[in-house]
């Protein structure tokens, strides 16, 4: 199976012959899978070097042209070490274009601290009117990115990893999807997090959202699950304790493959006028200074099958 940033450079490759809007703009990573792409098109396809804030400041400018740029490289490259330059030359300036990253928190461990970027979502999550796409399959990168090269002029984060599920999921860009349904809690899965959050549910009472855009975060969905489970569970209860059944907490889980709270505030929201409790996973502020693997990481924030298991399980109860 090609990776998410294999089926993106092919994607992009093909919007570039067909769409004389949509440029992209490099900062070397990535460079000698577009080449060809370069040879076709030296005018929509620019590589600025390792100089990540001019990658910006150029996608910027060329959104004032009326293009509709793609800017790419590693998420740390893209988001944090750029950071000014996404909130002033894009975001202040009014102009929209789609940032594509790669090598997010843990995909690449032998490439230290300066290639992991677990705090991307949360920082770019600090300024207005950005989507946020998480794929977890090839398949649902290209769909997003196409969605996201056709969204106006929109400000659009499509974050690719090495890490994801073995199945595509059927998605709709912007709401989250069912894929299991129960009465005991509701677990949110983003991204490349589901195949080990259905390992971990297998024999629990739960729901499992599936969230591959988190920004704007679907609410209205959240909303529903819990709604349809606190029902569920109503139905089975004898008349006597059907009332205090169906009001009773809402109990939600939510596994991100990045910093672990990063939209737990965005589901209190969704839930703020009823009882709840939340579970946030996700990778932990703690630096873990081994190599690795990318398996090994997940172990050791918890987020394989394994670990996922024992902590919704003790959550729940």
């Amino acid at each position: 199976m090609d990776t998410m940033r294999d089926r993106f450079i092919a994607t992009t490759s093909r919007l570039l012959d067909e769409d004389p809007r949509l440029a992209l703009v490099l900062a070397d990573i990535s460079a000698a899978g577009f080449a060809p792409a370069a040879e076709r098109h030296p005018d929509r396809l620019i590589n600025v070097g390792i100089r990540e804030q001019l990658l910006i400041g150029a996608t910027a400018g060329l959104a004032f042209t009326g293009l509709r740029p793609i800017a790419h490289t590693f998420a740390s490259f893209l988001v944090e070490r750029p950071f000014e330059q996404v909130k002033l030359d894009l975001g202040h300036q009014g102009v929209g274009a789609v940032l594509v990253s790669a090598a997010g928190s843990y995909d690449w461990p032998a490439g230290g601290r300066t290639h992991m970027a677990p705090g991307d979502v949360a920082l770019l999550a600090t300024l207005p009117d950005w989507t946020v796409h998480v794929p977890g399959h090839p398949d649902e990168a290209e769909q997003v990115l196409r969605h996201a090269v056709a969204d106006g002029d929109r400000k659009v984060y499509v974050r690719l990893s090495d890490h994801s599920n073995e199945r595509a999921t059927a998605i709709e860009p912007g709401r989250f999807t069912v894929v299991r349904s129960g009465t005991r809690g509701t677990v949110v899965a983003v991204g490349p997090m589901l195949d080990a959050v259905l390992a971990a549910t297998e024999n629990l009472d739960v729901t499992v959202l599936y969230a591959a855009t988190v920004r704007p975060f679907d609410a209205a969905a959240l909303r529903a699950a819990t709604e349809s489970a606190a029902t569920e569970s109503a139905a089975t209860e004898s008349a006597a304790t059907e009332s205090a059944a169906a009001g009773r907490s809402a109990d939600v889980v939510l596994v991100e493959p990045y910093l672990a709270g990063t939209s737990a505030n965005e589901a209190h929201e969704a839930l703020a006028d009823r009882p709840h409790r939340l579970l946030a996973l996700g990778v932990p502020r703690a630096e873990h200074r081994q190599y690795g693997s990318i398996p090994e990481h997940l172990a050791a924030y918890g987020l394989d099958a394994h670990g996922l298991r024992d902590r919704i399980g003790a959550f729940l109860g």
